[in-house]
This record gives structure tokens, C-alpha cells and sequence, in this order.
């Protein structure tokens, strides 16, 4: 099941090398080029925010990096691809990256935002003191605190310091599709979500970014309704990207190459040490060997609420067994890498719809 996950790797450093291209371009344009993305990628200290009680960095050359897709409605994000308008933003998307510490092999955990977890006490953007939840959903962390709050209750969940945050808007998904000139996906069951605003007879399509977002955050309409056969299209997008951005030569054409990094760097926060176009260059070269077949992909073992039949929690001893294969700088047990969730357009057309993005 791990095949068609990895490429996701290959999909991430493509885009942080794309930044790099433009830098070569010569001249002023080069100039311009640095200064103007340096300026576009916001940045957050999380450091500053969070203060020493944390996990501790790892000394041997590992690292770890949150990365989450933000349904934030500001600004050109408006009212894309449904879910609730009301002037908050969550976490929508939500993975642990973890690179070991030769960096030839990466591990990706996707942690369903239904999950509900104990959130520790978190600053607010205005300051203001939220005191610790014993237990609400992951997501909401982001809501409650911003980056720094979702950064702390994903260490506090996973045992393992984040040494980098990463942030992508919706607008800028979209956007970032559109500039590679759409994507390709297939489903061998129809899917129409009133919520999302996808309507896709089974087939094959070719999809711009307003679709594309649709199809990354459906749920209704397809499958048994959950949020892990959502994360599973994200994976399927994920290699419809790889695909897409193999076949158009970004390098090879200025035009497109600024088009991309332009609507990329102006979706993204990180935190502030990855906020430059130099950092993110960085990475890239950090990331060089790991290719498709050094990267795995799967979703945090989750199991149905005692509480909520509406919400998940970690499976256990499946979930603690990943996170302590992780923090030890090992590779994803195979018993969790063969027991992942099944993609949902591949699934029988009889298939029950669930409830659409919140």
C-alpha cells in the first residue's frame, strides 16, 4: 500500500527546488526573485511562543516537521470548497514528518482532525491564557492557539519535537494547481458533495485548483463518510501532483517556474527559521536523497470514540508502537504500514456517504 504514498516525497522537494531554480535565472530577475518570495513567506516564532518545556531536539541529525493545510477563511480564501465560514481557522490537514537522521528516508504520519487528544494550556494570538483540555479535536488546537497551540499538542501527543512548522491556505492549494496547469484523477465511483462542491461522475478527469480543493477536503458523498477516507484522496492528489509537475518541464520554462513559487511562498507559514527563501533552499538539499522509495506514508491507527461516534482516538497499543518507532529513529512498524484505511474513490459504488467537511 506504500507505492503510491511515496511520491509525496519527491512532490515536496520539487516544490522547495522550484524556489531554487529562480535563483539562477540570472541578473536582476534573480534579484527581484529572492526579494520579492522572502517577502511573501510569513513566518511565526514558535520557539519564543513555546519556551523550553518541550521535548527535547534530537542530537543525531533527525528532525521533525508539522505540516497542516488551514481551512482559514481570510482573504482570497472566502468561502472555498465549503465547511464553516465563521471567522476561525483550523487545522484541516494535518502530518508529522519525520526525516532520519542519515536524511535518506522519511516517515509520514497524517493525523485525522476528528482525533480527539488532550490539549495542554495555550497562549492565544492576543495573549490570553486557554487553560488544558483533557480531551477535544486535534484540530482545534490550531483554532485555540494558532501555530504555536498546534505545535504543542502535537508534541504533546507524539512524544517528539517539532523542529519545523509549515502552513499552506486554501487559496494557495488551489492556486498552486492552477499554475501547474490541473490535475489528473480517477474514481471508480461518482462523487457529488454539496459541502465541498464536488461533483464528479466516476471516470477519469482532468482538474483545476477550485476542483482539486474539492476533491482534498470531500468527505460526503463517498465512502463510509469519515475523515480517513478523505486523507486517502490527499494521498491520491498527492501523486496526481507528482505526475502533473513531472510532465511540464517547470525548470525549463521561467514563465510557469515564477507562477509557481509566486502563489506557493505567498500561501505558506512556517516558522521563523524556515521563513526565507535561503531556508527553504536548505531543506531541499537536506531532502536530496530521499526519493519515492525512502518515503512512507500512513495515517495515525485510530479507532471510533467511546464518547462520539462522530470522533476517533488512537488506537491502541498501534498508535503508541508508531511513536515510539519514530522517536527511536525507526522505521514505521509493517503491522501499521498493512492495516491503512482504503481509498474511497476505489471503493464499491454501494459505498455509504457520510457527513460533509465541517
Amino acid at each position: 500500500m506504500v507505492d503510491h504514498r511515496r511520491n509525496s516525497g519527491r512532490w515536496l522537494r520539487i516544490a522547495v527546488f522550484t524556489l531554487a531554480g529562480l535563483l539562477v535565472l540570472g541578473g536582476a530577475a534573480a534579484g527581484y526573485a529572492y526579494w520579492k518570495l522572502n517577502r511573501n513567506i510569513k513566518g511565526v516564532d514558535i520557539n519564543a511562543q513555546l519556551g523550553t518545556a518541550r521535548p527535547p531536539a534530537a542530537t543525531d541529525g533527525s528532525f521533525n516537521v508539522l505540516v497542516l493545510g488551514s481551512d482559514s477563511r481570510s482573504g482570497s480564501n472566502g468561502n472555498l470548497a465549503g465547511g464553516n465560514a465563521d471567522g476561525t481557522a483550523r487545522s484541516d490537514t494535518a502530518m508529522v514528518v519525520h526525516v532520519n537522521q542519515d536524511h535518506t528516508a522519511a516517515s509520514v504520519v497524517s493525523i485525522p482532525r476528528d482525533t480527539l487528544v488532550p490539549r495542554p494550556e495555550c497562549l492565544t494570538a492576543g495573549g490570553k491564557t486557554v487553560p488544558a483540555a483533557r480531551s477535544v479535536m486535534y484540530n482545534s488546537a490550531f483554532e485555540t492557539g494558532g501555530p504555536a497551540c498546534a505545535v504543542k499538542t502535537t508534541e504533546q501527543l507524539t512524544g517528539m519535537r517539532m523542529d519545523h512548522f509549515v502552513e499552506i491556505d486554501f487559496s494557495g492549494f488551489a492556486n498552486f494547481i492552477d499554475a501547474i496547469g490541473g490535475v489528473d484523477v480517477t474514481t471508480t465511483v461518482s462523487i457529488k458533495d454539496k459541502d465541498s462542491g464536488l461533483d464528479l461522475p466516476a471516470g477519469d478527469h482532468h482538474l483545476g485548483g477550485t476542483q482539486a480543493l474539492a476533491f482534498v477536503r470531500t468527505r460526503h458523498g463517498v465512502g463510509d463518510g469519515s475523515d480517513l477516507g478523505r486523507i486517502e484522496l490527499q494521498k491520491q492528489m498527492v501523486k496526481s501532483i507528482m505526475k502533473q509537475i513531472g510532465g511540464i518541464g517547470l525548470t525549463s520554462d521561467p514563465t510557469r517556474l515564477w507562477s509557481v513559487a509566486d502563489g506557493l511562498t505567498r500561501s505558506l507559514t512556517t516558522d521563523s527559521d524556515l521563513a526565507s527563501v535561503n531556508a527553504l533552499v536548505g531543506m531541499a538539499g537536506t531532502l536530496k536523497k530521499i526519493g519515492p522509495n525512502e518515503l512512507t506514508m500512513v495515517t495515525l491507527p485510530v479507532g471510533t470514540a467511546p464518547s462520539d461516534p462522530n470522533r476517533v482516538v488512537p488506537q491502541q497499543p498501534q498508535a503508541d508502537r508508531l511513536w515510539t518507532a519514530l522517536r527511536a529513529d525507526q522505521s514505521v512498524p509493517h503491522s501499521i504500514v498493512t492495516t491503512q484505511p482504503a481509498n474511497p474513490a476505489d471503493a464499491s459504488p454501494s459505498a455509504k456517504a457520510g457527513r460533509g467537511p465541517e
